[in-house]
């Protein structure tokens, strides 16, 4: 089992108390390919930070691989995220100023990875995508399809145990968000890497072999 949650409850207090998890009870065996489905305010984007080390939780217990996930410093988080978690963002989260490749190489340069390695590496991630050619662009002048390619490449590169994409598919044009879905598909076949896509489009969530469905802080099905 990869992801363990137990009774996860989140509560965020902006001048009145707002308690958006309410005793999340969740399994992911490795290597599933699963969607967390919900309208906005529903709770899955707080769920998703918390799966990917980005937020605490109150109450409850994560175990991500075994391991409990609370309190942790912010070094321990980053560390931890970086090793274990890739993440793929509906705005894709590029850094303008890089290009593709530069992108790509990100992640192992945080890990202290000598440059000719993660270069080399970079280029194959790249090269996975079909972007090879398109090393050298930048990301405004790439298409949103091939942005999305790269912010890939680069959640994959440090061959991470755990993929959260967060609405992957939302700045896409329907053709494009298809081809998008079928090559994470293809990713989770092929790497083994356990996929855990957020959305709230009903198509990408076909998509997936399990759909969770989360609605006022609680999963109702899944």
């Amino acid at each position: 089992m990869l992801i363990q949650l137990k009774g996860i409850n989140k509560t965020y207090d902006n001048g009145q108390p707002l308690h958006v998890l309410k005793g999340i009870d969740l399994d992911i065996d490795r290597g599933e390919f699963a969607s967390i489905m919900g309208a906005s305010g529903s709770g899955k984007s707080t769920l998703l930070n918390i799966l990917g080390i980005l937020d605490n939780y109150d109450s409850g217990e994560y175990r991500l691989n075994g391991r409990l996930i609370h309190g942790l410093s912010e070094r321990e988080a980053a560390d931890y995220r970086n090793r274990t978690i890739g993440f793929i963002f509906q705005s894709f989260n590029l850094i303008s100023f890089k290009t593709a490749v530069e992108n790509v190489e990100l992640p192992l340069f945080y890990q202290g990875v000598a440059r000719r390695k993660r270069h080399e590496m970079a280029m194959e991630y790249l090269d996975k995508m079909g972007l090879a050619d398109w090393a050298g662009h930048y990301p405004n002048e790439m298409s949103g399809g091939q942005r999305q390619r790269v912010a890939i490449a680069r959640a994959l590169i440090t061959r991470p145990q755990l993929i959260l994409a967060d609405e992957p598919t939302g700045a896409l044009d329907s053709k494009t968000s298809e081809e998008v879905m079928a090559l994470l598909k293809e990713l989770n076949r092929s790497e083994g890497v356990t996929m855990i896509i957020v959305t709230h489009d009903p198509h990408v969530n076909e998509q997936t072999d399990r759909s969770i469905h989360i609605k006022d802080g609680l999963i109702v099905n899944g």
